[in-house]
């Protein structure tokens, strides 16, 4: 057998990957061969499982020496233990059933004289312990938490981190502790007691009262370590000891969350560390960091919020990227609290639009899409449509969709709103979603007044540039539309120059784009379909001739939508009456949902995708119609099927339940004929949608509500059903329309939970609809539910999540 420092040799000095393979292969059948011999020395069989760790470093399987660490971890001898420890910790986890074998051990070590070997067996129990294991050691632990060691004590305290995690209904055992280790004067007890009590705050937010009391001791705390001098135990970068103070500072975030009391009394420690603290290193800014994001989860007040996003601000003037980053990301989500002080930012935010980093890139378009409001619509679409002229293409599908979104919103009139998204066009290459298209084209038949300059505009920049499809499009269908009220304008000058229009240029002009490479299928759609308008709206016999003549070669398509068109087109050619109303001017449809109320709906459906779970093998995902007056869907073109509302909130306490029948798929939208008919030219007229009955009104339980918005209110009421089972009621009540309401609910994990699908998702102002909750868990049990609530609200996608406690007691 050769020694660890040999085969660490061997394997580096592999020429190949064939080469490596074989020599660990090799050395890792003499390891199997030496386990088994029982003959076998005792030093060899330290070397034989080091060798494991580094196996186990390189990605090798080593599962067959996990018994070997077990036996040397039982070993008498510290440098065996600490090397069993080791390979127990990296070889094993929690759900290896040979776990069982070392509880026995572990016990034994943690009444140990030797506070190292103490040490090792409370970091193996932090690091693998099940939740048998914890039960039957937690005593040991809690003993080892009170000892007047802070060697011991610190670890102890991550111990029982991990216990709490595994067992929840531990966790009342270790709450004093935890206000005892925040007490205490030993930096690496308080870090690691300000671990445990956010941990324990996390999972119950009901706990933070429970520590109020140690609250004054930590913010003196947080203020010596503030204004200290150099220490050089603690100091690093001119910073004293930057995690504790940043664990200190978490602390504080999660007992001030929803706790105006408590947020009173931390306001003035928050504001002098974001004051005082230096931040020209990372070190500082790491603290400054930690203090903005407790600015803005506590209930602080608005001067210490405008604080926070100053802190932000200089965050984006510092040349590390890292740092950018994350003032990005924070901006992006406060900037719904305090947009004014966000808004002092935006050249800064605007300069990062050109950072070689795509990543700063990307988080700055998103926050500068928050940023534009009534007062600087036309400074900030003109920055995007700047950095849209040398873009990656990546980006420009989210910027045309933002552009046209902001536009429609914020528009000053619609002359401006009509050239934004013209020049939008021009610049988008072929990533312009069909709903901006339809939204343009909406926008021009609406404005009459717009429709000649529209299409003087459109008709200049398709004859200078063929290679923008989007462009193409729009230009197609107005120029067929309104092409007898250019040719009636005849010549005009703009900006460029004069521009000659006749009949013969605006054929000769599709006849251009049908040739040119960028013709598309749906360019060519567009194309007859405008030349056939063209025959009603044109009085030249020539031009009469042209377009039949193009409509020739489409007749013998390989595609089956443009040959059908094309023969339909030929034969209503020589009817000239039907041709005549066929195609006369269509009128202006009736408008349904705007770019704003479908870009939130269809944020909400992402948020639906993104929760719901996959498929069960041999189930069949329900299927929907389309809504045919689904114009302005920022990406989703189908209903898709609703979630099922039970699941977690990323597994809060760690608990899993009972899986719940998914609500029914929404009904598709009751088609619009007219707007259908704007970009679908070549679909089918719908069916008649059959109207839903009218829902019942669920009263509304008394009482507190458990949520309340200015968009809605939920009211929760609870009932005894049998022994250990409990029924919630739960009622929203709109106060204005809302739309795609979710609710998901987490319970403590001794607990099971069962969610009926809402009655209705959708409301209108003054509706309410209620979801069944079923809940077993032990008899006396308290009733602790988290609550994420999300749903469309005033064109906005809004979530949150809540914390209720207000149930009766007994229900189990």
């Amino acid at each position: 057998m050769t020694s660890l420092k040999s085969f660490i040799k061997a394997v580096r000095a592999a020429k190949t990957a064939a080469d490596e393979r074989t020599v660990i292969q090799k050395e890792s059948a003499k390891i199997r061969t030496s386990f088994r011999d029982d003959r076998t020395s005792h030093a060899t069989r330290r070397s034989n499982v080091a060798k494991l760790l580094y196996l186990f470093t390189l990605g090798e399987r080593t599962h067959f020496g996990q018994v070997e660490c077990l036996k040397l971890l039982a070993s008498p001898h510290f440098t065996d233990k600490r090397l069993g420890y080791l390979g127990t910790m990296l070889l094993l986890d929690e759900n290896q059933e040979v776990l069982m074998l070392i509880t026995n051990s572990l016990d034994n070590d943690l009444l140990h004289p030797n506070q190292y070997v103490v040490s090792l067996a409370l970091c193996t129990l932090a690091n693998i312990a099940s939740g048998s294991m914890s039960r039957d050691l937690f005593p040991r632990v809690e003993k080892l938490i009170t000892a007047s060691n802070p060697y011991l004590k610190k670890k102890a305290a991550l111990c029982a981190l991990r216990i709490i995690r595994r067992v929840p209904e531990l966790e009342e055992m270790f709450v004093e502790h935890g206000k005892a280790l925040l007490t205490e004067s030993n930096h690496g007890v308080l870090l690691c007691g300000a671990s445990l009590a956010i941990d324990m705050i996390d999972n119950n937010p009901v706990l933070a009262n429970d520590f109020a009391e140690i609250l004054p001791g930590l913010i003196s705390t947080l203020k010596t370590l503030s204004t200290t001098g150099y220490s050089p135990t603690f100091d690093v970068q001119g910073v004293p000891d930057p995690f504790l103070q940043t664990r200190l500072i978490r602390l504080l975030r999660a007992m001030g969350q929803d706790n105006q009391p408590l947020s009173e009394q931390m306001t003035d420690i928050l504001a002098a560390i974001a004051s005082n603290t230096d931040g020209a290193k990372n070190v500082g800014n790491a603290v400054l960091y930690e203090a903005v994001l407790a600015i803005f989860a506590i209930e602080a007040d608005s001067g210490l919020r405008v604080l926070g996003i100053n802190i932000l601000g200089t965050f984006l003037s510092n040349k590390d990227n890292n740092t950018r980053y994350v003032a990005l990301n924070t901006l992006l989500k406060v900037v719904g609290i305090e947009p004014a002080a966000v808004q002092r930012h935006r050249a800064t935010i605007v300069e990062c639009f050109q950072d070689p980093d795509i990543s700063i890139r990307r988080r700055a378009l998103e926050l500068s899409y928050a940023l534009i409001n009534q007062s600087n619509v036309r400074v900030m679409v003109r920055e995007l449509l700047t950095f849209m002229e040398d873009c990656d293409p990546e980006f420009k599908p989210q910027l045309v969709s933002q552009i046209a979104l902001a536009s429609e919103r914020f528009a000053p009139n619609k002359r401006w709103h009509i050239d934004t998204l013209m020049r939008t066009f021009a610049l988008a290459g072929n990533h312009t979603k069909e709903n901006v298209l339809s939204a343009f084209i909406l926008l021009v038949i609406d404005a009459p007044d717009l429709q000649l300059y529209a299409a003087q505009k459109l008709y200049r920049q398709v004859r200078a540039d063929l290679s923008q499809q989007g462009l193409l499009i729009v230009a197609l269908w107005v120029l067929g539309e309104y092409c007898d009220i250019l040719l009636q304008a005849g010549s005009f000058n703009d900006d460029e120059g004069s521009v000659d229009i006749n009949e013969s240029l605006l054929v000769e002009l599709v006849e251009n784009i049908l040739a040119s490479p960028f013709a598309t299928q749906v360019v060519q759609e567009y194309a007859i379909n405008a030349a056939v308008k063209f025959s009603v709206r044109m009085k030249g016999a020539p031009e009469f001739d042209r377009i039949r003549r193009l409509l020739g070669p489409f007749a013998h398509s390989l595609d089956p939508e443009l040959q059908q068109r094309a023969i339909e087109y030929k034969v209503l050619m020589v009817q000239d009456k039907l041709r005549r109303g066929v195609f006369e001017r269509m009128p202006a449809p009736e408008f349904g949902e705007d770019l704003e109320t479908q870009h939130a709906k269809a944020m909400s459906k992402a948020l639906v995708r993104r929760r719901r779970r996959p498929i069960a093998p041999g189930a069949k995902p329900a299927v929907s119609e389309a809504p045919v007056s689904d114009l302005l869907d920022l990406g989703d073109s189908a209903t898709p099927v609703a979630a099922p509302s039970s699941d977690l909130l990323a597994d809060i306490f760690g608990s899993s339940p009972a899986p719940t029948a998914p609500s029914p798929a929404p009904a598709p939208a009751p088609a619009n004929p007219a707007a259908k008919d704007i970009l679908d030219l070549f679909g089918s007229t719908p069916a008649a949608p059959t109207p839903a009955p009218a829902a019942s009104v669920p009263p509304v339980p008394s009482g507190p509500p458990a949520y309340s918005s200015s968009h809605l209110v939920l009211h929760i009421s609870g009932s005894k059903e049998s022994s250990g089972v409990a029924k919630l009621r739960a009622v929203f009540t709109a106060t204005s329309p809302v739309e795609n309401i979710v609710m998901q609910v987490a319970v403590p994990k001794s607990q099971k939970l069962a969610l009926q699908p809402l009655a209705k998702p959708d409301l209108a102002a003054g509706e309410s609809t209620e979801q069944l909750i079923k809940i077993t868990g032990p008899e006396g049990a308290a009733l602790r539910l988290r609550l994420r609530i999300s749903y469309v609200g005033g064109g906005q996608n809004i979530q949150e999540q809540v914390d209720y406690n207000g149930l009766p007691q007994g229900l189990f």
